[in-house]
């Protein structure tokens, strides 16, 4: 008599339908020995202001430009832009099909989240979370606006082991003159399931009544009982680790009472709640480890907001949401590689999104440093 499939246990495939992939899960792996590489030890002791740090209060940054003496977020175009103004010049002529290029344009904006260089979203007041919120708000109004931008993508790099390259609290918005890849890849796959027939369900509905994939899975996590992979949840957000999460403790974060197609369209009270959520999980994330807790987070939304009445609503199926992809698997200093069969086959994790999302609940909502003997 074979076994009864237990997910908890055996190896098994997740679909992830925002993406149409599947990920390979191996519980059981998580159980053997790491001899691989170990990275150092993050610094605690940040000091406050760093006369060295370019993006604190009055310093000269690397292009020559002066950081302005600023009292809560400040923001400026990146001295070293990864896509610079349009107009964008014209394409080339292609020596073969294979080889084709075409230009891209945009721009660059960097975010500082507050002029404290120790302070990360988990240890700011809550109102000073507030303040990034409508930061965002601006500059996606602002870049969204203007004439050839397609999109605009708002994220941050937290941490060295990510990629960032200053420890001083900061995010980054960048605009495209083209809709990148994975945002292309999402709007079509929401289009698709918004056309599709599925069960009657109670979730909220998308533009002109029609099914939202991310309303649908939302209102599946926080109403159906048994599931385990809710980490956080306030009145209007819900964070999970998701039913198809590659990164260990990877999180999906998004509002669940109603369809939200943008930043833009939150009320004041979704607001709060947002920075709330925000503080939240990333609170629990410094807490797993005991360390300042590394991730690349991003939002997704519309590409840019409605500019009049007589566009199309097709692109309000987007469903406002944050991607965190935190690399570190069982401790501050042992993160997840992507390799082998992962670049070559098929994507892989070994612990459980329900496992994972049990871990961070079970952290604290008062930050390790905020706490007293």
């Amino acid at each position: 008599m074979s076994e009864i499939f237990d997910p908890s246990t055996h190896p098994h495939r997740r679909y992830n339908p925002l993406t149409k992939q599947y990920i390979i899960v191996s519980p059981h792996r998580n159980k053997r020995p790491w001899l691989g590489q170990v990275e150092p030890a993050q610094s605690k002791d940040l000091p406050e202001y760093d006369p060295a740090c370019y993006l604190c209060p009055g310093n000269i940054r690397a292009g020559g430009k002066k950081t302005e003496v600023y009292q809560h977020t400040y923001i400026f175009e990146n001295d070293y832009s990864a896509v610079l103004p349009p107009p964008t010049p014209q394409a080339p002529i292609a020596p073969h099909h294979l080889l084709t290029a075409e230009p891209v344009g945009g721009g660059c904006d960097v975010l500082i989240f507050h002029p404290r260089h120790d302070l990360t979203i988990p240890r700011l007041p809550r109102e000073d979370v507030e303040r990034i919120i409508e930061e965002w708000i601006k500059i996606y109004v602002k870049r969204g606006s203007q004439e050839g931008i397609k999109h605009v993508q708002i994220f941050e790099n937290k941490g060295a082991i990510m990629g960032c390259s200053n420890p001083h609290p900061h995010g980054q918005v960048w605009s495209f003159t083209t809709v990148p890849t994975l945002i292309a890849q999402e709007k079509t796959n929401l289009i698709d399931y918004s056309n599709s027939k599925h069960p009657p369900s109670n979730a909220p509905r998308g533009p002109n009544g029609r099914p939202c994939l991310l309303c649908e899975y939302a209102h599946t996590e926080v109403n159906i009982e048994g599931t385990e992979r809710v980490v956080v949840k306030n009145d209007h957000w819900v964070a999970v680790v998701p039913w198809w999460a590659y990164w260990p403790f990877e999180i999906l974060m998004l509002p669940y009472r109603r369809h939200i197609p943008s930043i833009l369209h939150l009320t004041p009270e979704e607001r709060r709640s947002f920075a709330d959520i925000l503080s939240k999980v990333t609170k629990r994330y410094d807490n797993l480890f005991l360390c300042s807790f590394a991730y690349s987070m991003g939002l997704h939304q519309r590409p840019t907001p409605l500019s009049s009445p007589e566009e199309s609503d097709e692109d309000d199926i987007a469903h406002l949401h944050l991607h965190f992809s935190p690399p570190l698997l069982r401790s501050a200093t042992v993160k997840k590689f992507m390799a082998g069969i992962e670049l070559m086959a098929e994507a892989q994790r070994d612990i459980t999104p329900e496992q994972a999302a049990n871990q961070l609940r079970a952290c604290s909502e008062v930050h390790y440093l905020d706490t007293t003997e």
